[in-house]
């Protein structure tokens, strides 16, 4: 079969999963499909309200007996399909297997009186580098299309051990590299809020799926420019980039495996804090050190979040914060939403002082020497066994024409990248040594624009040089772009060559209404700490559960 072939089978299959009552007559024309649930005819009013709950709700209402596992499994499957219909975001859809594994839970609670785990019952979304045994994973490669898996991912199994449903695996672009989710395998995912509109990537169809409620948890990646983080931002949802050896990543499907110098971790993408935090402490509770090597021996600190609460309530928060890096100047409606959050802190008591991004252009340029550094090899050899072609996006991150570093270069990057970490560390102790106390988070950009137009992502900064990093990161949503306020800035003089090519992108009109977050940065493995920071800024800002 050529690859087109093999193409064509697997969206018809796609297709075919979807029963034949959940399927869409007639598509909106509307460029925003939120409110198509409740127009649909689909759904009944129930179905709705659980799609419509929190996570945290809806497992204390399973653990109680008061829902099945199969109405909420129901509930999310017609949901999802939807939002496969309108966006285009699924790889796989198996409702068959989630509601045979929610009459099970039922089964067990109803003999046992008890739930399986603290995620009874709960269905959760998983980007599609997830391995199920028995199912696909093509991560968007023709090549691995009809490869079926034979073994569970490490977080999987420990999922199912919580009492997880899986229903849904959801689309990335190919390689992974760009933050836009378009590959040629299913094609482009689109944003729920508007068609015209990026649902971000590589974690994009987590990002569209839970936007649009089809899921109420997904799990994605983060490795290049802001994975979970940009999905998250455009489709105003909390996002978590846990640092490294947080959570398990162990027997995943990637691109470019064996690349240790800057690790792609997994996270929540979620409407609240309190539902983030719920799957945290669901997968620490299962003890994911005793199954994937690279997990560091740490359960859940509920000191930490007690920590930063105590100085929540005596106004007492130091935090940081900058709103470009020194290469790229945000849209106006970025510079507006880290503005929004300083001047609400600062209006609640606490102390927000600028910091200085520090050699964030040598981060940036070392990161993306670091992704091609084998020169393409890993992705364009994939390529090649299928004969697909390769999508021009994430030419900003792979570049073929770059030579691959041979070991004596990569040693010396793994000491650059190591001297980049301590010496940002020392930032901080400088600026704690000034102001005679701890800096608690930074506030920063996530990316330099609102949800993005189609294949007009360009510069992965102020993601990737977190990454760099490896420090703890969680998006909370702020606002949405206004072109009454957020006007075209006449002034404005290039930072450089890529500013120029962002700023050109900006268009008032295009972008009203486009979802605008920050992201909240604090030192590596501060993940209850920022979660904590996170949700009373959320709250402040009265944007504690998204719709």
């Amino acid at each position: 079969m050529t690859w087109e072939q093999v193409v064509e089978d697997k969206r018809a299959r796609i297709a075919a999963s979807i029963p034949a009552e959940w399927r869409i007559k007639s598509k909106p024309t509307e460029d925003s499909v939120m409110d198509y649930p409740k127009q649909s005819g689909i759904m009944t009013a129930e179905e709705l309200a659980i799609t419509e709950s929190s996570a945290t709700d809806l497992v204390a209402q399973l653990a109680a007996g008061k829902l099945t596992s199969v109405a909420v499994t129901t509930a999310f499957c017609k949901r999802a399909a939807l939002a496969h219909q309108l966006t285009n975001c699924a790889l796989e859809f198996f409702p068959e297997i989630a509601l045979a594994r929610a009459k099970e839970l039922d089964a067990t609670f109803k003999k046992t009186g008890k739930p399986v785990g603290p995620l009874h019952g709960l269905p959760i979304s998983l980007k599609d580098q997830f391995r199920i045994k028995g199912l696909e994973t093509s991560m968007g490669y023709a090549a691995w299309v009809g490869k079926y898996d034979t073994y569970n991912s490490v977080l999987v199994d420990l999922l199912l051990k919580a009492g997880a449903v899986f229903y849904v695996k959801t689309s990335v672009p190919q390689s992974l590299m760009v933050c836009e989710t378009v590959n040629n395998v299913s094609g482009r995912t689109v944003n729920p809020r508007n068609k015209n509109w990026s649902c971000g990537g590589s974690s994009g169809g987590e990002g569209a799926m839970v936007g649009f409620r089809g899921g109420i948890i997904g799990v994605g990646t983060d490795i290049a420019g802001g994975s979970i983080r940009v999905p998250s931002a455009f489709n105003f949802l909390y996002g978590l980039r846990p640092s490294h050896g947080r959570l398990p990543y162990g027997k995943m499907a990637n691109s470019m495996e064996g690349q240790e110098t800057v690790h792609s971790v997994c996270g929540p993408l979620t409407h609240s804090v309190a539902d983030m935090r719920l799957f945290v402490k669901s997968v620490l509770a299962q003890e994911p050190w005793q199954y994937d090597s690279k997990v560091i021996p740490m359960p859940w600190r509920q000191a930490e979040s007690d920590a930063i609460k105590s100085k929540i309530g005596s106004g007492d928060l130091t935090l940081g914060f900058y709103n470009s890096d020194g290469v790229v100047l945000p849209h106006p409606p970025i510079l507006r939403g880290v503005q929004t959050v300083v001047d609400t802190m600062k209006k609640n008591g606490h102390t927000v002082i600028p910091w200085k991004p520090y050699k964030h252009d040598f981060a940036v340029n070392l990161i993306n020497g670091i992704y091609a550094s084998d020169g393409g090899t890993d992705v364009f050899n994939t390529l090649k066994e299928s004969g697909e072609p390769a999508i021009p996006n994430f030419a900003d991150l792979i570049n073929p024409s770059l030579p691959k570093i041979d070991m004596n270069q990569l040693w010396d990057v793994h000491l650059q990248k190591w001297a980049f970490q301590s010496e940002y560390l020392e930032q901080f102790r400088i600026a704690e040594a000034e102001l005679g106390k701890e800096i608690d988070a930074i506030i920063a950009p996530i990316t330099p624009t609102a949800a993005i137009r189609h294949n007009q992502f360009k510069y992965y900064g102020y993601a990737s040089a977190i990454n760099l990093l490896d420090f703890t990161s969680v998006v909370v949503p702020v606002t949405f772009a206004d072109k009454s306020i957020d006007k075209k800035n006449s002034a404005f003089s290039p930072l450089s060559d890529m500013d120029r090519i962002v700023q050109a992108e900006y268009d008032p009109e295009a972008y009203h209404g486009a979802p605008v977050a920050v992201q909240i940065v604090g030192r590596r493995l501060t993940e209850e700490r920022i979660m904590a920071i996170a949700e009373e800024i959320g709250r402040l800002l009265g944007n504690e559960i998204t719709p």
